[in-house]
């Protein structure tokens, strides 16, 4: 069982998948420094942080809650992902990892949620 959130292998995973994400944003162009630059980072970093504090609720309800939460982040954060590479700001090789990064993580997001609903 897991002391506190930082325990958690997701929370871990959702760490490593945000400093990749501000590692390769930081590859956009100057002109994206307000916009997808800092839409990657945000819907990124908001992934550990929603987990964190769902863990640290009072009721089961709200950490499944911020796990949805988390959940949608990483959705946001995907379409970005999508995005870069069709608008041709980073190619698929330099996003694949992530992507890799991303589909692992929203399996673990599903399963716990899941496992905490029953």
């Amino acid at each position: 069982m897991a002391q506190n959130y930082r325990d958690l292998i997701v929370w871990q995973k959702s760490m490593d998948l945000t400093v990749d994400v501000y590692k390769l944003s930081a590859k956009l162009p100057d002109s994206e420094r307000f916009g997808l630059r800092s839409q990657m980072q945000r819907a990124a970093s908001s992934i550990p942080m929603n987990i964190a504090e769902g863990y640290a609720r009072e009721h089961r309800g709200e950490y499944i809650h911020h796990l949805s939460f988390a959940r949608g982040s990483l959705a946001e954060l995907e379409t970005q992902l999508v995005l870069v590479t069709r608008l041709e700001m980073i190619g698929r090789d330099e996003i694949k990892p992530l992507w890799n990064q991303a589909d692992e993580l929203g399996k673990i997001l599903r399963a716990m949620i899941s496992k905490l609903k029953e």
